[in-house]
């Protein structure tokens, strides 16, 4: 008689039955072994951990290439930062030292992009001229579907520098020289996010946008004209159906030179007239906006443009006088709309706005509908004004294979039980699970698989930040980019009043918190380094205090990224998404802790709103100010100062962090934080911070009644249909790219045609 299966079992057969779809798993061992042996040329005698992953790796990539040739074939014949003494310290990670097996170069598709020069106005046309030229090389990595045999291509652009940099000048002595050449050109692809508050960095920050654009531009247009998979013969010549056959999806204001850039291969490489080439790039680009800060929204110096990208910013200047031509026909003798529509904004420094000209393209998108509604109300409203039809909203959505079936497999088991996988590709399938919100058997295995991960995450903190945790503590966790608008201050000072609770009443029954906060800041963001180097000093008060024991652990992650979420998100408890109202773009953060059994506490901010709607409000914790309230307190006027006179755990936080009690060595430390809180804070931290305690304590008590936090933990799952990355995409290509999803599958490369 078989053996009947463990828990642990089935989880694992899940993740490899309903993700991997593998069919013979002895030809995968055989294929392991054959690449440790020939490809590594190691046996077991001698491997090491990291040659058994690279066995596993090309293992798993032999299953994916025929496949991603197939699936290239079929659409042409179809048509690292650290934590060192509380600080955050940028340390290069060096993740390419042993090569990286998942990728394949691809140097018979290297495109030159060019820098600097000069223009020449000719009469054959156009010139870019004397400039100076670096290589993109092509990395390929294959991204496989869910089950249909399609591996699609991610393609990532090395910067190198060209085979004859300043040979001669080598050759004769100048090493030096020519070697920093090559160093100069290689360094944009060699440094992710450079610090851009020096002329140097946003140079280097510009170079790597056009970069990236000028690269994948020339392969779409090469691809394009192609015939088949793989072909070097150019049969498509007629540009005019480039929107019919292609799509750019412009994030944010990052690819924004998309627009000029597409121009000049149209005007100036392809010959096109003005007229025709504009229309294909209105066509063909479409923008997705995803912030609602001014300060994120890029502007670059014109005299920056003028040296770099000297044919770009002719082209941007065309653009901008025809694009005041056609406002000033729309909104005749309205002077201040024409300076706020302007792509060239005037002053001290001439800056290009590039969220202006991003916004030409045939479609503006926005993340979620409460952000939707206030860029209309705050940045999009001229435009809104002039093109009403191209504005739109597509709510952000997550991948359940990874941020579920992958990460959580025994959740993902648990719910497979109760209504079958099909949810795993259809995620509205999980509001079946309402059905079962008053099954103990379903909320006791629910909670029993929360616990277990918080047991494997407990072990993993313990290991690695040398701090004992209570698994049984509540996980209350807040990880996503270090930012004033995100509030992390705002967590800070309910640590502190918790802390200074518990000291004052040692013999209370406190529940017990693991409070986790997570994320890196920006190189030059000052502001968000001193954030960092706050958590972790209330850390080590609170860590060390004797009185206050395991109730209360305060603990900074490290290096946050994806491997870390996968395991902190399945263990939590709390999710915290406490931006001010009105400032967070969307966030699939709190998807992923909601989708994950984590239930939240936050604004009503960003796709905070939608949750709400979704799971219903009475199953969220939400308070705080809401869009309307900033809005009247901006007009109104914020005075942190008589919320820190009002309120008295307030102001005793605010006092020992002013007091050094968090930084005795130096008790002056953290005076800028206290200062922006009090004076220049643009967040309102003080205004949410009691309706934030008291929505906290609601937490707490909910938290004692193990019954009741597992059911509403399963109104939010039920809840979490919407958030389907698959429903996203759907929406993306049926009303933005104009094309039809279906969910063929396409035959195996061993299957017959």
């Amino acid at each position: 008689m078989a053996k009947p299966l463990t828990d642990q079992d089935k989880r694992k057969q899940i993740s490899v039955r309903g993700l991997a779809g593998v069919e013979n798993v002895s030809d995968l061992k055989t294929n392991f072994n054959r690449h440790l042996h020939f490809t590594l040329v190691k046996d077991r005698n001698v491997a090491t951990k990291r040659d058994y992953y690279f066995a596993l790796a090309n293992t798993v990539r032999d299953y994916l290439v025929g496949r991603w040739i197939r699936t290239q074939q079929h659409y042409y014949e179809k048509d690292p930062k650290k934590i060192v003494e509380g600080w955050q310290v940028e340390e290069a990670d060096d993740w390419l030292r042993y090569g990286n097996p998942w990728e394949k170069a691809r140097p018979e598709y290297m495109r030159p992009v060019h820098y600097y020069g000069r223009v020449e106005h000719t009469d054959e046309g156009v010139k870019w001229v004397d400039t100076q030229v670096v290589l993109a090389l092509p990395y390929d990595t294959p991204v496989p579907g869910y089950r249909n045999n399609i591996v699609n291509t991610m393609r990532l652009w090395s910067a190198k520098a060209p085979c004859d940099f300043n040979l001669k000048d080598f050759n004769v002595g100048g090493y030096i020289q020519a070697v920093l050449d090559r160093n100069l050109a290689e360094n944009i692809s060699r440094v992710l996010y450079p610090n851009d508050n020096f002329f140097e960095g946003k140079e280097l920050r510009l170079k790597q946008e056009y970069f990236v654009v000028a690269a994948t531009l020339q392969d779409i247009i090469r691809r394009f004209k192609a015939s088949k998979f793989g072909s070097t013969e150019f049969v498509r010549l007629d540009l005019s159906t480039l929107p019919d056959k292609v799509a750019i999806q412009l994030n944010d204001t990052h690819p924004a030179l998309a627009i000029p850039e597409l121009m000049r291969i149209l005007v100036d490489v392809e010959k096109l007239t003005w007229e025709k080439a504009w229309d294909i790039v209105v066509r063909t680009c479409a923008y997705t906006n995803h912030t609602v800060l001014p300060e994120a929204l890029e502007r670059w110096p014109v005299d920056l443009f003028q040296n770099l990208l000297p044919r770009h910013l002719e082209l941007i200047y065309e653009i901008n006088r025809r694009h005041m031509e056609r406002i000033g026909k729309l909104f005749p003798g309205d002077l201040d709309r024409l300076r706020r529509m302007s792509l060239i904004e005037e002053g001290d420094v001439k800056k290009i706005n590039m969220f202006t000209l991003i916004r030409l393209s045939h479609s503006v998108t926005k993340t979620c509908w409460s952000s939707s509604v206030a860029l209309l109300l705050l940045r999009f409203k001229d435009f809104y004004e002039a093109d009403p039809d191209k504005f739109q909203n597509k709510t952000n959505g997550i991948t359940p294979r990874r941020w579920l079936v992958m990460c959580n497999p025994g959740l993902a088991e648990v719910i497979a039980e109760r209504i079958g996988e099909d949810y795993i590709r259809d995620l509205d399938q999980l509001k079946n699970l309402l059905d079962f919100v008053d099954d103990d058997a379903f909320i006791r295995d629910v909670a029993k698989v929360k616990q277990e991960n918080k047991m494997k995450f407990s072990a993993h903190l313990e290991e690695h930040y040398k701090v004992k945790i209570n698994p049984d503590s509540m996980f209350d966790v807040q990880v996503k980019r270090i930012h004033e608008y995100k509030r992390q201050l705002l967590n800070c000072l309910h640590i502190i009043t918790l802390y200074n609770r518990i000291k004052k009443e040692p013999t209370k029954s406190w529940t017990p918190r693991t409070v986790m906060i997570g994320g890196k800041a920006a190189p030059g963001y000052h502001t968000a380094k001193m954030i960092i180097k706050l958590i972790t000093s209330i850390g080590d008060i609170v860590n060390n205090d004797p009185v206050v024991g395991d109730r209360l652990k305060v603990i900074y992650l490290e290096n946050y990224r994806v491997t870390l979420a996968e395991k902190v998100i399945p263990a939590s408890d709390l999710s915290e998404q406490i931006s001010t109202a009105g400032t967070e773009a969307s966030g699939t953060g709190n998807m992923k802790f909601m989708l994950n059994g984590a239930l939240t506490i936050g604004t009503m901010d960003g796709a905070n709103v939608e949750m709400a709607e979704e799971a219903g409000e009475e199953n969220l914790f939400i308070f705080g100010m809401r869009v309307p309230d900033v809005k009247a307190m901006d007009e109104k006027g914020y005075d942190a100062e008589s919320y820190y006179n009002r309120i008295p755990e307030l102001k005793q936080a605010m006092d020992q962090i002013s007091g050094g009690l968090f930084s005795p060595s130096q008790p002056d430390l953290f005076t800028d934080i206290v200062n922006m809180l009090m004076h220049h804070d643009r967040f309102k931290v003080f205004a949410d911070y009691e309706a934030y305690i008291t929505c906290q304590d609601k937490v707490s008590a909910l938290y004692k009644n193990p019954k009741e936090w597992t059911k509403m933990v399963i109104h939010n799952i039920a809840g979490c249909g919407k958030f389907s990355s698959d429903r996203t995409i759907t929406q993306y290509a049926r009303e933005i790219w104009g094309m039809e999803p279906n969910l063929e599958k396409i035959p195996a490369p061993d299957d017959p045609r």
